[in-house]
C-alpha cells in the first residue's frame, strides 16, 4: 500500500512526453526493460526483500467527495497450506528499488487471446513503477504460491529453493501502468490511486509452458464491476510484509466494501476493513461475478497507518484497454 500527494498532471506531463506535445496528452513512459539476471533472486535475497509503502494519513477522504465512514478493521486470516491448492494465482512480486529489494503481491490473470495459456500478472502501478517524475522498479519477478507451506524462518532457511518457490521465478519481459498513475503517483497522500493497476506478462526461462499451464489457474478480470454501493462482500488476498506479519505468508480479508474519494473528480475507490499492512498492495482483490464464480474486481492500492482497512480502484474501460495492450504485446514476445 502506498501513499500519494497530488502533482499537476499538465506539469508532469511536459516532462514526460515527446517534444511539441500538448499538456493534455498522455505521458509516454520510457521503454520497458527488464533483462533476466540469472540467479538474483535466492530464497535468502527474496526473505530479505521489504516493502517499500508508505501509509496515507488517518481521515483521508473526507473532504473530497463521496467517502462512506471508515469500515471496522477485519482480522487477516491465515491462507491454508499448501497455497498451491488453495490459493495458486496469488503470489509475491519481488523488485528492486534505489532503497533495496522490495515486495508486493499479485495474481495470475487471464489471457483472452490465448485461452490457457496466460502468462498475465495483474498488480498495482506503484509495484511497477515509482510515479511522478520517475521510472521503472528493476528486475521484477513473480512467485506463485510463495512459500508454499507457510514455514517460519527457521523453516525457510532449511528448505530448498522448490520449497519456496515450487512454480519457479517469473521474469516480466512486459508491463504497462495508467498514464494517471505517471502523472500523478506519489510516495504519499494518495495521489493517483484510482489508476494505481498495472498488468505484466511473465515468462521462466528454460520453461516453455506459459504461467497458467505451469500453476494450472488463472483468474478472470471482471471489468465494470458494479460501484460498493451495488456489490456483495469481496475478500483480498496478499503477502503483509511489515509488523505483526514478516511477508513469509499468505493472509486474506472479506468484508463489504465502501466508498472512499481521494479526489472528487476522480473515479471512487473501493475500501474494505482489513489489517493487513505493507507488502498486501497489488494483492487481488476478488468478487463473485454474474455467473456466481469469483472474478479479480480490484488490486490493494493504499491503507492508513493503523492498518485497519485497505482501498483499491474500480476497473473501468482504462483499466480493460490497459490489460488488452499487454495481452496483443505478449503475442509478439
Amino acid at each position: 500500500m502506498t501513499r500519494r500527494t497530488p502533482i499537476a498532471a499538465c506539469v508532469t506531463a511536459l516532462l514526460l512526453v515527446l517534444a511539441g506535445a500538448g499538456c493534455d496528452s498522455p505521458p509516454r513512459l520510457p521503454a520497458f526493460s527488464n533483462p533476466v539476471v540469472p540467479g538474483l533472486w535466492t530464497a535468502q535475497r527474496m526473505s530479505e526483500a521489504r516493502a517499500a509503502d508508505t501509509a496515507v494519513p488517518n481521515g483521508i477522504g473526507e473532504d473530497a467527495g463521496t467517502t462512506d465512514p471508515e469500515p471496522d478493521p477485519v482480522p487477516a486470516t491465515a491462507e491454508k497450506v499448501a497455497y498451491r491448492d488453495n490459493a495458486a494465482v496469488i503470489g509475491k512480486i519481488f523488485f528492486d528499488t534505489p532503497d533495496g529489494p522490495s515486495v508486493c503481491s499479485g495474481t495470475a490473470v487471464e489471457d483472452p487471446a490465448r485461452p490457457g495459456r496466460s502468462g498475465l500478472v495483474w498488480t498495482a502501478g506503484h509495484c511497477m513503477h515509482a510515479g511522478a517524475g520517475d521510472g521503472w522498479f528493476r528486475n521484477l519477478v513473480f512467485v506463485p504460491s510463495y512459500n508454499d507451506l507457510g514455514l517460519d524462518a527457521a523453516g525457510r532457511q532449511a528448505a530448498d529453493e522448490d520449497r519456496i518457490a515450487p512454480f519457479g521465478i517469473w521474469w516480466a519481459d512486459w508491463a504497462e501502468v495508467a498514464p494517471e498513475w505517471v502523472a500523478e503517483g506519489a510516495p504519499s497522500g494518495g495521489g493517483g490511486s484510482p489508476f494505481d493497476y498495472a498488468v505484466m506478462h511473465v515468462q521462466r526461462q528454460g520453461l516453455p509452458a506459459s504461467l497458467q499451464e505451469t500453476i494450472g489457474q488463472a483468474a478472470p478480470v471482471w471489468f465494470g464491476a458494479p460501484s460498493a454501493t451495488r456489490i456483495g462482500d469481496m475478500a483480498v488476498w496478499g503477502y503483509p510484509a511489515e509488523s505483526p506479519f514478516d511477508g513469509e505468508r499468505m493472509f486474506s480479508c472479506q468484508d463489504r466494501p465502501g466508498r472512499l474519494s481521494i479526489h472528487s473528480d476522480q473515479p471512487v475507490l473501493y475500501r474494505i476493513g482489513c489489517t493487513m499492512t505493507g507488502g498486501s498492495s497489488g494483492g487481488g482483490w476478488f468478487a463473485r461475478g454474474p455467473n456466481g464464480a469469483l472474478a479479480l474486481v480490484s488490486n490493494t492500492s493504499i491503507g492508513p497507518a493503523d492498518s485497519t482497512w485497505l482501498a483499491g480502484p474500480r476497473l473501468g474501460k482504462p483499466a480493460r484497454e490497459l490489460y488488452e495492450r499487454v495481452s496483443d504485446k505478449a503475442g509478439s514476445l
